[in-house]
């Protein structure tokens, strides 16, 4: 099986990067709106002109009043005809993805069964070594932790006695 060309173009780095908001991870402005005027204009979509024209809006609460974010700032969403199309995409990509992932599978699973031996292999030393800091990292937390109630307890303790010694002197 031939890969086809608009899967190696999907691993080819382009360079830009989008500063707007972002849908599914990808640029609204950029990407999202050209693609979808253009599945309207070849009729392949049905997107309203509205959704296309104004795609963030404004979040209210349930109240009606506006939504604002705990920074402060105002809440603003992806119009709804936008984000289905968008998880309709997406949902399509993902299965265009198996779909090929498939096919390389059943077109020469000696050469998949491989690369996946092969990178089981390469990924051992790291799994172990990460395995190894993070049960380091947890015991020296317990131990801090131990030693953190520790001297609480000590500290509670000399409290206790300093007030029972005031108590036994003005008695």
């Amino acid at each position: 099986m031939d890969t086809p060309n608009y899967i190696k173009s999907l691993l080819i780095p382009n360079g830009k990067k989008p500063r707007s908001r972002r849908v599914w991870g990808i640029d609204l402005e950029l990407v999202w709106l050209p693609f979808f005027l253009a599945t309207n204009t070849m009729g392949n979509t049905a997107i309203p002109a509205d959704a296309l024209g104004a795609p963030l809006r404004l979040g209210y609460n349930a109240d009606g009043s506006v939504k604002f974010s705990k920074t402060g700032r105002p809440v603003t969403r992806v119009v709804k005809d936008i984000g289905d199309n968008v998880r309709l995409v997406r949902d399509n990509f993902t299965a265009g993805l198996l779909a090929y992932a498939n096919g390389v599978v059943t077109d020469n699973p000696d050469g998949y069964k491989a690369q996946v031996e092969t990178a089981k292999i390469a990924g051992e030393p790291i799994i172990t070594k990460d395995r190894a800091n993070l049960d380091k990292a947890l015991t020296e937390a317990r131990e801090q932790a131990m030693a953190e109630v520790m001297a609480e307890a000590e500290k509670r303790a000399k409290a206790e006695a300093k007030g029972k010694a005031k108590v036994a002197v003005t008695a």
